[in-house]
């Protein structure tokens, strides 16, 4: 396939200069009892190859449409399809030529971050069912317009916030709501994974295979650098949201999913910044932050300057992702990878999810029984594609509205982390947080970490103090603070643009 030029992209945009794109409402093909489902897959160089493989396992479903703006991982995708299923799927560099498919029934979005709001409105607009990965947005805002676009269509949308599918951490907002272990006073989530310095990378002109202003998408316009495709675009503002909002909103999902009732947080405050190497990336590597959630205090502890853990017979490292991969509550649980969530309750403190250890108590107890409901299907995908069958939105695990709630704590932590000031370490507080003795413990072994096993001379370094700030959930604005507010949207650049339709 031919790079499409700025030209080509733009041939099918409003007629006046500058307006947004918005596609044409096709209305939801109605699919018989044995029909297959007709999905394409935007965005396949990492998470996309993983959507493509959950698809190919589902007997009822054809892969239809392979989207990505870089050519040679377009063909090679449509190439992988075509090998397994006996027929060549179409591909294309531009979604608009997907959507304007008449029979494509969903499109699954895993493109980098600020595609994913832009991308899902415009399905919806044309009468898709999505799957869309987290954070479901890239800015608040977006993701309040996406949220009531989406609430009156009649579109199934999911969030790829998949733990919403796991019996695991369903059981912990079921055994919160019994009230058998008392309140839940602290949620707390861990994303802290091996993250290595990015180095530098020049700017220059983008591959011949790479459609960089479609890249760029709703983005700000810039050169082209390696370290932006196709991975560390993680690590920049304008396209990613750091690490508590790529591993760590499944977590961050997970620790307000437990909190009963729970939808933006009334305050949050954050610390922490890039350390132990210089290099191109803006994001924290080490962030804790703090949310008030009113009776329950919500913790985010993220660190990336930590080792793999070693598996146990086979002396290799362990998958990072794996859930539980840390210790129990302590001082070790910051020197190796760990993702995953605890809760403290009024009774004692449940870790990973699985193991509860009565207040005052070294011996795990038994977690008292609750059971917990799930959506039709096995996995996030397979309720997606449920759901897409009944046209039930009840029946999806992770709608996009809680995967606005989930990206606004991602959101709204970095706002108050950039929002800060960066201080030499000796004069950050002895308790940054306050009078929460939970948080400033976690602080403490992140700094003991970060001096006994990184080796990092920390009076001799700076840290940001973030700004702390309060939220009206409600109108979804900070209080008093309109420097806060203005960072919870971003300067359009047309067409992309999401935009309700005529």
């Amino acid at each position: 396939m031919a790079r499409i030029d700025r030209r080509t992209f733009l041939k099918g945009s409003l007629a006046a200069a500058g307006a947004a794109f918005v596609v044409s409402h096709a209305g939801h093909r109605v699919l018989g009892a044995s029909e297959r489902v007709r999905v394409g897959v935007a965005g396949v160089h990492g998470r996309g190859s993983g959507h493509i493989g959950e698809y190919l396992k589902m007997a009822d479903v054809d892969l239809c449409w392979i989207i990505d703006v870089d050519n040679k991982v377009l063909q090679a995708a449509v190439a992988r399809v075509a090998k397994d299923r006996g027929s060549k799927p179409d591909g294309t560099q531009d979604v608009r030529k997907a959507l304007d498919d008449k029979s494509l029934d969903a499109i699954s979005i895993a493109t980098p971050n600020h595609w994913h709001t832009l991308m899902t409105v415009w399905a919806v607009q044309a009468g898709k069912d999505v799957y869309v990965e987290k954070p479901a947005t890239h800015t608040l805002v977006e993701g309040r317009i996406a949220s009531e676009i989406i609430a009156r269509s009649k579109q199934i949308v999911q969030t790829g916030t998949q733990r919403r599918s796991e019996a695991t951490w369903a059981r912990m907002v079921e055994l919160t709501k019994s009230g058998q272990l008392g309140k839940l006073l602290i949620s707390h989530g861990y994303a802290s994974k091996t993250r290595n310095s990015i180095g530098f990378k020049e700017p220059k002109d983008p591959p011949p295979e790479l459609a960089w202003d479609i890249w760029v998408g709703p983005g700000p316009m810039q050169p082209y650098h390696e370290n932006l495709v196709h991975y560390n675009w993680h690590w920049f503002w304008d396209f990613g949201s750091g690490e508590i909002g790529n591993q760590g909103v499944h977590q961050t999902d997970v620790a307000r999913w437990a909190i009963p009732g729970a939808a933006h947080a009334r305050g949050v405050f954050s610390i922490g910044g890039r350390f132990g190497y210089e290099d191109q990336g803006q994001t924290p590597n080490t962030q804790l932050t703090v949310y008030d959630y009113g009776d329950t205090l919500m913790v985010f502890e993220v660190c990336g300057l930590v080792g793999a853990r070693r598996a146990a017979k086979a002396g290799k490292d362990a998958p990072a992702e794996k859930e539980g991969a840390g210790e129990a509550a302590g001082p070790a649980e910051s020197k190796v990878a760990r993702v995953s969530n605890d809760f403290v309750y009024e009774a004692g403190t449940v870790v990973d999810g699985r193991t509860f250890y009565p207040k005052g108590k070294t011996d795990p107890a038994p977690l008292p029984k609750v059971d917990a409901k799930l959506g039709p299907g096995s996995g996030n995908f397979r309720n997606f594609i449920e759901a897409v069958r009944s046209r039930r939105k009840e029946d999806l695990n992770a709608p996009f509205l809680e995967g606005h709630y989930s990206a606004a704590i991602c959101h709204l932590g970095n706002i108050s982390y950039r929002l800060g000031k960066d201080v030499q370490w000796k004069e950050v507080a002895r308790n940054p947080f306050g009078k929460d003795d939970y948080a400033n413990a976690a602080w403490d072994r992140l700094q003991e970490h970060l001096a006994k096993n990184r080796g990092l001379k920390l009076a001799d370094m700076k840290c940001r103090v973030g700004r702390a700030l309060n939220f009206d959930g409600a109108k979804e604005k900070f209080i008093g603070c309109p420097e806060a507010d203005a960072m919870l949207t971003r300067p359009p650049r047309p067409p992309f643009v999401i935009t309700e339709k005529a």
